[in-house]
């Protein structure tokens, strides 16, 4: 089945989303900082299995092309982006719904289930955390010059955004995200994890440069009954570098 491109106005914005299969079993995939589904879910899009499931991939708000507005990060950007993708399911007419969510995809995917549990069916998450420690400030601010990253991470997002709004971007992210470390204990949402019902299922890749391993195992000790995977391999992307498992995981998963 192709894959289709769409926009739709919810909650005062023009979200864009792409959606492919006709399975009775919807799913939303959260793509990451600056992320969007072409940029950040192709295999997912390509080869889920499109006879169970519909798959949806949104660009969150001043993210991919759902530009206009501009990015920005209010201390709620996660609780809006929340808000925003639950929305945008429902204006798509899913009554249920699971949540794939990676990296501040999956934190907004954890809020989504705690917040709105009576429509999220199942939920998986990756390179997500609850919280922010000043060893996650200083791995942000590794990553605060864009013209520092690797080309091959870099060229998709500038080919998109354009430098300017790419590097300007990246910086208010990294100002935005760092700031949750000020309070006392960092707090994003582990607040929220124990009221986290649907069956949850948490992977984490041994290797992921980005978010060290505590938080996955934190957020896993704290949503009752989650599954936890390491992936030896893996890094951040993991579902990019690694589809075939990480797509054999999750579908055996939803099913």
């Amino acid at each position: 089945t192709s894959i289709t491109s769409a926009k739709i106005q919810v909650n005062g914005v023009h979200l864009h989303y792409q959606k492919t299969g006709e399975g009775s079993h919807a799913v939303l995939l959260l793509p990451g900082m600056l992320g969007s589904g072409q940029t950040d879910f192709g295999p997912q899009l390509k080869t889920m299995n499109k006879q169970l499931f519909t798959i949806v991939a949104w660009d969150p708000r001043g993210y991919g092309q759902s530009i206009p507005p501009s990015r920005d990060f209010p201390p709620d950007f996660f609780e809006r982006d929340a808000k925003d993708a639950v929305d945008l399911m429902q204006a798509l007419k899913f009554k249920k719904f699971s949540l794939l969510g990676w990296s501040d995809g999956g934190i907004t995917a954890l809020i989504a289930a705690a917040k709105y549990p009576t429509l999220i069916h199942k939920l998986v998450v990756w390179g997500a955390n609850a919280s922010v420690t000043q060893e996650d400030v200083r791995i942000y601010n590794g990553i605060r010059d864009v013209s520092k990253w690797s080309e091959k991470v870099k060229k998709p997002l500038e080919e998109m955004y354009g430098h300017e709004y790419f590097a300007k971007t990246c910086e208010a992210w990294v100002d935005g995200i760092s700031r949750f470390a000020e309070k006392s204990d960092g707090n994003i949402c582990q607040q929220l994890l124990p009221d986290i019902k649907c069956p949850t299922f948490i992977i984490h890749g041994e290797k992921d440069p980005l978010v060290p391993r505590a938080h996955a195992e934190y957020i896993h000790k704290h949503i009752k009954g989650s599954r936890f995977l390491l992936m030896p391999e893996g890094k951040h992307n993991l579902h990019l570098r690694f589809a075939e498992d990480f797509n054999r995981q999750v579908e055996d998963f939803l099913r």
